[in-house]
């Protein structure tokens, strides 16, 4: 079975651990998973439930209500550069995206490259019956398109793009970024671009692959409501996509969840139009909060900071002569301190850690007062 072949997931290993350790009383501070510290805008809250009340509580299309699709439409166009209609657009839990953008272009024995290190892509591409291939990213975690060149084989249908990256916070430059496009588009391999951090960029310009298209072609955009909005536990994305691939999608959508809740598209559709006021007070906050923690880093000789462009993660490396997976588990067990090690990323997360500061100042303090006691 291909669920057989499909490792557990690492990320949730840690976020169990330090779910049991809380029921038994332990104050953990976790920097591990990705999950906003602030509610969900009241704004926002308040058209799901006016949309509840009047009713929307019914089946839709599997697409996506109208009115989200055409914000979709409107957001990608004002922010993104990209052109594309309501046809090109499918409502989609990101997650869900990825393994939906994997399935709408696979084919017999098919192949997907992604980054090295980068987020947990290679299991939606086994479940979906193709073989995932990491690639490496260069020293300073940008894209080395001499590297996906090397590992491009016929077999390759899709190569996936994470910028801003997850777990590195690297912002992949234009030039990079158009230079793997016209290897793709000459190639007809499709981009499957992870945009997640899209509105979380402090040192560079975040730049759509997508931008380079006249009309969506080649490349499957993913979006989230989760980060951008603070709305984790909504379950709300959205795909912008070549129309062929994009309704392939639909059909996974249409014999597995039928559709989502119409409510949570309202008021999606409300936060594309109107939450760019929202995004900027979050992300005022989260520079403060990547401040501290670069300050908190510079006390700790033993680690070794890399630049946080974009993303609320950052990737140090530490030089401890410890494997990554020990790290975390020893500072957990010895300082209640949660963190990822950089192996759950790939291979070339070895000597690194994942610190995600979009918890609160004071988690952020406590947590690195026991990194800097561990590493002493």
């Amino acid at each position: 079975m291909l669920l057989d072949k499909v490792p557990d997931s690492a990320s949730l290993e840690m976020v169990n651990l330090v779910l049991k350790l809380r029921t038994q009383g332990k104050p953990v501070l976790s920097l591990a998973p990705g999950d906003p510290s602030f509610d969900t805008p009241k704004e926002i809250v308040e058209v799901a439930y006016r949309s509840m009340l009047e009713g929307g509580t019914h089946y839709v299309h599997s697409y996506g209500t109208t009115d989200v699709r055409e914000a979709a439409v409107r957001k990608v166009a004002r922010k993104n550069k990209i052109r594309a209609t309501p046809e090109n657009a499918i409502f989609i839990t990101a997650k869900t995206g990825v393994f939906a953008s994997f399935v709408s272009v696979s084919s017999p024995g098919f192949e997907a490259l992604i980054p090295d290190p980068g987020y947990f892509y290679s299991e939606p591409i086994i479940l979906s019956g193709g073989k995932p291939v990491r690639y490496k990213l260069a020293d300073n975690f940008e894209l080395d398109l001499d590297e996906v060149k090397k590992k491009t084989t016929p077999k390759t249908k899709a190569i996936m793009v994470n910028t801003p990256s997850n777990p590195t916070g690297a912002v992949f430059a234009r030039k990079h970024l158009k230079e793997l496009y016209d290897f793709c588009s000459s190639r007809g391999i499709y981009i499957v671009s992870d945009e997640a951090y899209e509105d979380l960029v402090y040192t560079k310009e975040h730049v759509s692959i997508g931008s380079f298209e006249r009309k969506p072609q080649f490349v499957l955009s993913l979006y989230t409501m989760s980060k951008s909005y603070s709305m984790p536990g909504w379950r709300a994305g959205y795909v912008v996509g070549p129309e062929d691939r994009v309704a392939r999608m639909n059909k996974l959508l249409e014999h597995t969840v039928t559709c989502y809740p119409p409510f949570i598209m309202h008021a999606s559709a409300y936060a594309l139009d109107n939450g760019d006021g929202f995004i900027e007070r979050f992300k005022r906050e989260y520079v403060k909060r990547r401040e501290l923690l670069n300050r908190r880093m510079a006390e700790i000789p033993a680690i070794v900071p890399t630049e946080v462009q974009g993303s609320f993660y950052s990737f140090p490396g530490y030089t401890t002569k410890m494997k990554s997976r020990e790290v975390s588990l020893r500072l957990l067990k010895e300082q209640n301190v949660a963190v990822l090690p950089g192996t759950a990323f790939g291979p070339s997360g070895e000597s690194h850690l994942r610190l995600c500061f979009a918890g609160s100042e004071e988690t952020i303090d406590g947590a690195m007062d026991g990194m800097k006691r561990f590493f002493a």
